[in-house]
């Protein structure tokens, strides 16, 4: 079955930005911060109660998410809330996590017979 090509031909320079945008995601503590943004924007603070991660750790990662376009920053006094950028990313990790539940079923089903 051929595989369908999104955008065929993208110059160089596209697919750096598109392959620094899965790294971002390559990171499990950073799929923690995504998925406690999906409720809408938090605080640094608020971050770090919702993922148990240490202050640096969190930090660091959400300045990649957002140098990756991910996420968005604002200030409010002294705290900096951060908040979603681009929706579209929960509809991608939709994606890969059906793929993966689908691997794993027909895995578990060869050892069922």
């Amino acid at each position: 079955m051929p595989r369908p090509v999104a955008h065929p031909g993208l110059p160089a320079n596209a697919l750096d930005l598109i392959a620094a945008r899965f790294r971002a995601l390559g990171e499990p503590s950073r799929l923690k911060l995504l998925n406690a943004l999906q409720n809408g924007p938090q605080s640094v603070s608020q971050l770090i109660a919702a993922t148990r991660l240490r202050q640096a750790n969190v930090s660091r990662h959400l300045q990649t998410l957002t140098k990756a376009g991910l996420l968005a920053r604002e200030r409010r006094g002294a705290t900096a809330v951060y908040a979603i950028a681009d929706p579209s990313i929960f509809a991608l990790c939709r994606q890969v996590c059906g793929g993966i539940q689908k691997r794993l079923e027909q895995q578990a089903q060869a050892f069922q017979t």
